[in-house]
């Protein structure tokens, strides 16, 4: 698919290292939305930040008066400003079940991330966990060539960012996980959208 920019006035506040600023510029760049981008230090926020966010986090997305601060919701809101093409199915059983895909990325592999990633607590076993639980579900991608779906979906937005990171994370899948898991991460990784999504830090990720 083409990137094609679409007019704006959007700023996006981005940590060019951080899985949860980089699901929201994987949609910027699938909608092709022009988008000025600020790869932020975490540690050395510009000033102006506090004043958009009350919580001084990253990442943070202004759109003209607006301010939106959570990724969830920047994700939807762009995917219902820029409807074309959609990240969310259309019928309501299935958009249900698309963020109930989320709730579970976000409770359940996006705090074993950040655990490894921080260095805190047993890293070892929060390795372990997430390889488990990753392994567990590359069965899925046998029968569709995206998560749970056909189409490419904001689902695809989460999960993607997380395994662009096992290298980083020190994971390694063993031999006996189903092909279907890395022929989906070769498909996502070679997306135009994902790789123009990617920062000068990530692309460093996989070397």
């Amino acid at each position: 698919m083409g990137v094609v920019a679409k007019r704006s006035s959007m700023t996006f506040y981005s940590d060019g290292e951080s899985h949860y600023s980089h699901r929201v510029r994987i949609v910027l760049a699938e909608k092709g939305v022009a988008v000025d981008v600020l790869d932020i230090n975490p540690d050395s926020k510009p000033e102006d930040l506090a004043t958009l966010n009350p919580y001084n986090e990253l990442p943070t997305l202004v759109d003209r008066e607006l301010v939106l601060y959570q990724p969830e919701i920047m994700m939807e809101y762009l995917d219902e400003r820029f409807p074309h093409p959609p990240l969310l199915p259309v019928y309501p059983v299935a958009r249900a079940q698309s963020r109930l895909w989320m709730y579970r990325i976000e409770r359940d592999w996006s705090p074993l991330v950040d655990q490894i990633l921080a260095g805190k607590g047993d890293v070892e076993a929060a390795r372990k966990r997430l390889t488990d639980s990753i392994v567990a579900v590359a069965g899925i991608f046998e029968e569709k060539p995206y998560f749970m779906s056909d189409d490419f979906t904001v689902v695809d937005c989460l999960v993607g960012p997380i395994l662009w990171r096992l290298k980083r994370l020190g994971i390694q899948l063993p031999e006996s996980t189903p092909k279907g898991l890395e022929n989906y991460m070769t498909r996502l990784f070679d997306r135009e959208s994902f790789q123009a999504s990617l920062s000068e830090a990530e692309r460093e990720m996989c070397l």
